[in-house]
């Protein structure tokens, strides 16, 4: 992950299949749903 972020950090572009970019967003922003969903505020 820390090579990841140097690689981001520098500007460099790394070449990703759309799917796979697409499926790993949407697991990230579903389960954000669900947990922010299946766990009630308390105030």
């Amino acid at each position: 992950m820390a090579e990841q972020l140097s690689i981001l950090n520098s500007g460099q572009i790394i070449a990703t299949a759309l799917h796979t970019e697409v499926q790993r967003s949407y697991l990230e922003y579903a389960m954000s749903v669900i947990v922010g969903r299946a766990l009630p505020d308390v105030p």
